[in-house]
C-alpha cells in the first residue's frame, strides 16, 4: 500500500504538468482551429431595419392579400415589399427577441412602419405592451418554401445591395420561434 502511496505522490508533479500544458494549449489552440460560425446573413439576403407595428382583432379571420384567411395567433406578418408567402426573421433590437414569419398580407399603412406582424408574432417578440418596436426583419433566399420565391428574394436583395444596403445583419438572435 506505500508503495500505491509513494506512485501516487509521485505522479503529483507530471499529472499537474500534463495537465496545465493540454488546458493551456487547448486555451491557445482552441480559437485557431475553430470554425468561424456561419452567419446567415449574406449578400444576397434581403434585411430591413425600422419599426414594426402588430395587428389582429378586426382583421382575424378575413382574407389576407394572399388568400389565405388571417389568423392573429399564426406566425405571420404584413409587409409593403417583400414576396407575398416568404418567410422572414424579425428581431426586436429591444428585446434580441426572434420569431420567424411568414408574409401573406399587405401593409402596413403607417408611413413611419416597416412591417406589421400578426398579434400572435408581437407575443413572442415581447411588444404587445408597447404595440411597436424598432427591428431587424431578414429574409434569407435559402430559407423560402419554392424557388420562385427564392428568386423573387435574390433580385430584390440585388436591389437593395445596389442601393448601399450591405445585406449584413447586426446585433444577435435568441428564442427564433417558427413560422407556422
Amino acid at each position: 500500500m506505500r508503495h500505491l502511496e509513494r506512485m501516487d505522490i509521485d505522479m503529483r508533479p507530471t499529472s499537474a504538468f500534463i495537465f496545465g500544458a493540454l488546458a493551456f494549449s487547448s486555451l491557445v489552440l482552441a480559437p485557431a482551429l475553430a470554425e468561424e460560425p456561419a452567419d446567415k446573413s449574406d449578400n444576397n439576403s434581403v434585411v430591413i431595419e425600422g419599426e414594426a407595428s402588430y395587428y389582429g382583432g378586426d382583421f382575424h379571420g378575413k382574407k389576407t392579400a394572399n388568400g389565405e384567411i388571417f389568423d392573429q395567433n399564426k406566425m405571420t406578418a404584413a409587409s409593403k415589399e417583400l414576396p407575398l408567402g416568404s418567410n422572414a426573421t424579425v428581431t426586436n433590437e429591444e428585446t434580441g427577441k426572434s420569431v420567424d414569419v411568414k408574409i401573406n398580407d399587405r401593409g402596413p399603412y403607417a408611413e413611419d412602419r416597416v412591417l406589421d406582424v400578426s398579434k400572435g408574432a408581437a407575443k413572442k417578440l415581447d411588444m404587445i405592451d408597447d404595440g411597436t418596436a424598432p427591428v431587424t426583419i431578414e429574409v434569407d433566399p435559402d430559407e423560402q418554401p419554392n424557388e420562385k420565391l427564392r428568386e423573387k428574394v435574390e433580385d430584390l436583395a440585388e436591389k437593395k445591395n445596389t442601393k448601399g444596403h450591405t445585406g449584413q445583419k447586426p446585433g444577435h438572435k435568441k428564442d427564433t420561434a417558427k413560422a407556422e
